[in-house]
């Protein structure tokens, strides 16, 4: 286990809430010093535009924001800095890919996805499907691992989670790629890995996917920040998603020349800040160690899942399978709305998630209208399973 109580001291929240449980680091993370420190360094010493400036401060901002592409390549391991593409969000990253892959398709062409997507995940390909007269098909959680199965030649997209925000697993997304592109070599595949790479080392030349997309703010890094990953083949062949400074090479009154890859896509001031500070989120956790954050997160959510069914049996409902593979557990309380119990626990400063999660469709499946979810981070520890699990039996006590 990782020495929590040390690693609570880099995080000033603590300080200023010593009582907190935060139980809610897969809507977004707690920030270490580092980051805001790294954060007030850009504001307070060098808070200039980017690309724009031949002076010093300029010259530096666009120095540390391109030094975080590159950490940012050799931290999921893609093959070219100018593959790194800077958004708002994980969100973004998706509808960026949307727009440009939406040329590419026929009516009748097949979309695939799960019902275990985070909305973003899942509703832009459902409107591209609308608007193109596409097939979308969408794979039931049971058959995720085999989704490879339903690729046929008609299959023009494979848009998959790697870490569900609800189920607790982690989808084999490299078996799954390897069969897709078997059965269909000009499928492309994104993966949605915006809860994964706070937890899990990521080669995305290893896993054979064509895009990948994350944000900081789930990551330890600032809000505002978000990455999508794509092969240079393909990304070249994107039309710029949005138009305006810095996208561009040349514009006269007749036609506009566009800048290379990868700044025709990043148009306008970006979160200068916010992607400095994101490198520092990924040295944190390279120092903690993601090996040894996913070891301390399972062990805390099995401890979690296995003292939720001891204590209260038949009266709570666990979702996903026994085995964690990640760290949350997501549950409901027989008889009590989730939202009154995540209401109840706040009392006892405990941050927890209440509602569909982003996954409406993944709920309606398991025939749930919402859920509790704990999930758990590298400040985390066994002092907070029991905090849970105790304010819960309040929680119970009321509702009798």
């Amino acid at each position: 286990m990782l020495d929590v109580e040390k690693i609570k001291k880099d995080f000033p929240i603590f300080k200023k809430h010593p009582n907190l449980t935060y139980l809610d680091s897969s809507a977004t993370s707690l920030k270490p010093q580092s980051v805001i420190n790294k954060l007030n360094e850009y504001y307070g010493e060098y808070s200039a535009n980017i690309f724009r400036g031949v002076y010093d401060m300029s010259e530096k901002a666009t120095t540390e924001y391109e030094e975080t592409r590159g950490v940012v390549k050799n931290f999921i391991h893609a093959p070219h800095e100018e593959e790194i593409i800077f958004t708002r969000n994980t969100t973004e990253s998706i509808n960026l890919f949307v727009d440009g892959v939406k040329d590419a398709f026929h009516s009748g062409d097949e979309i695939i996805t799960t019902i275990a997507e985070h909305h973003s995940n899942f509703v832009p390909w459902q409107q591209l499907a609308k608007r193109k007269s596409l097939q979308f098909t969408v794979i039931s959680d049971k058959d995720v691992t085999r989704c490879a199965l339903h690729v046929s030649q008609k299959t023009k997209i494979l848009a998959i989670t790697y870490v569900s925000n609800v189920l607790g697993t982690i989808t084999p997304i490299k078996n799954i790629i390897k069969e897709a592109k078997k059965l269909n070599p000009h499928i492309i595949v994104l993966v949605d890995g915006a809860q994964a790479v706070p937890h899990l080392k990521v080669d995305v030349q290893e896993l054979g996917c064509d895009a990948f997309v994350f944000s900081s703010h789930k990551m330890l890094g600032p809000t505002g920040v978000g990455v999508l990953w794509v092969k240079k083949e393909l990304l070249e062949t994107f039309a710029p998603y949005q138009y305006g400074g810095d996208m561009i090479r040349s514009v006269s009154i007749e036609k506009t020349e566009f800048a290379d890859l990868p700044h025709r896509f990043e148009a306008g001031t970006p979160h200068i800040a916010g992607v400095i500070a994101l490198k520092e989120s990924i040295r944190y956790l390279q120092i903690v160690g993601l090996d040894a954050i996913h070891v301390h997160e399972v062990e805390l959510a099995h401890y979690c899942y296995d003292t939720l069914n001891t204590v209260f049996g038949n009266k709570i409902q666990l979702i996903g399978p026994k085995k964690r593979e990640v760290g949350l557990v997501a549950f409901v309380l027989k008889g009590i709305h989730a939202h009154d119990v995540a209401s109840l626990l706040n009392e006892n400063n405990i941050a927890v998630r209440a509602g569909h999660h982003c996954a409406m469709p993944l709920h309606t499946h398991l025939g749930i209208e919402a859920s509790v979810r704990a999930s758990f981070y590298l400040y985390n520890s066994k002092e907070d399973v029991d905090r849970i699990v105790n304010s819960l039996k309040k929680v119970f006590q009321l509702f009798k």
